[in-house]
């Protein structure tokens, strides 16, 4: 989890972005999201950012089969922009990213470009609240615990809890909206949730219906 730079504001973004699209990966505001680099266009698409602000912005395809059979699948017309904050390169020529999540965006327009990565125009206008970080306790944050806690029982997901009950709602909800292995569906609703409460809300209840089906499996199996 990271906090990004507290300078960042509406109109220090760019309005044009280059776009990582990648089938269930996640990017929310304030959260840390690993990359490991290797295509010739990503990597090129690397260098530019590098050098153009570090921005880069990633979206989901629609359907996840598009991503093999079509070169430049459709995406979903909302992600979220990271900016690069750290970087390494391996000694096969990958680069190992981690994007800090500032803001979400919609997609106004795909342009054409001799670029071998895709780019897009980008508005933040429905999302600028996400430049403010949320330092407002949710209520229920036992209940929510608790959830949390069978859910990554049943999953078998190993956590270091004691740093899950410490940290702040808003780095906790959307860190787990990014780890946790939900549908690609369902990572982009959680991404395009109004706000925190929304998806805290959201969260929890594909949790409880991942559980609930798990256990639904294991019963029947017993019979």
């Amino acid at each position: 989890m990271t906090q990004q730079p507290a300078h960042i504001k509406e109109q220090d973004l760019p309005s044009v972005l280059p776009i990582f699209p990648l089938t269930g990966v996640l990017l929310l505001p304030r959260a840390q999201l690993p990359l490991n680099i290797f295509e010739p266009r990503y990597l090129a698409m690397t260098d530019d950012a590098l050098g153009q602000g570090r921005y880069i912005g990633m979206v989901q395809p629609q359907e996840a089969e598009n991503e093999l059979s079509l070169e430049n699948p459709p995406v979903y017309e909302h992600g979220c922009v990271g900016r690069i904050s750290t970087f390494s390169e391996s000694g096969d020529g990958r680069y190992f990213i981690t994007l800090a999540g500032v803001c979400r965006f919609q997609i106004t327009e795909e342009l054409k470009t001799k670029k071998d990565y895709r780019s897009t125009k980008v508005d933040y206008r429905t999302f600028v609240a996400d430049l403010i970080p949320n330092d407002t306790s949710l209520p229920l944050r036992d209940q929510r615990l608790k959830t949390i806690h069978s859910y990554f029982t049943l999953k078998n997901i190993d956590a270091d809890w004691p740093s899950v009950e410490g940290s702040p709602d808003e780095a906790l909800i959307n860190s787990l909206s990014m780890m946790c292995p939900f549908a690609p569906s369902e990572k982009q609703a959680l991404l395009e949730c109004s706000g925190l409460q929304e998806r805290s809300a959201l969260l929890l209840s594909l949790m409880e219906m991942s559980s609930h089906h798990v256990q639904n499996s294991a019963s029947k199996q017993k019979h």
